[in-house]
């Protein structure tokens, strides 16, 4: 099983990042999908989550409107599109795959905000 996030790095505020989380050795399909943060000093949050087959989705109010996830079951990929990034957005975002008592998570990519 392994979770490659990939896309972070520093933008300035109020701009965009997509992020991507590439899955292999599980069936995807099958898995709820989420994007959580962790910043320096702070617990680790959840940011946005999508449901296997209806693909529902849930999202933080602090990134309500501004991040949208979504996922291609056909590419194994999950993806976080973060627009009008601000300060507090700056974190190491990791991504997790969740099916009935089995969790899965990436190694995190580094978001930085900052002009």
């Amino acid at each position: 099983v392994q979770l490659v996030e990939s896309g972070g790095g520093l933008v300035q505020p109020g701009g965009s990042l997509r992020l991507s989380c590439a899955a292999s050795g599980f069936t995807f399909s099958s898995y709820v999908m989420s994007w959580y943060r962790q910043a320096p000093g702070k617990e680790r949050e959840l940011v946005a989550v999508i449901g296997s087959i209806s693909s529902s989705t849930h999202y933080a109010d602090s990134v309500m409107g501004r991040f949208t996830i979504s996922r291609d079951n056909a590419k194994n990929t999950v993806y976080l599109q973060m627009n009008s990034l601000k300060p507090e957005d700056a974190a190491v975002y990791y991504c997790k795959a969740k099916y009935m008592t089995l969790n899965y998570w990436g190694q995190g990519t580094q978001v930085a905000v900052s002009s």
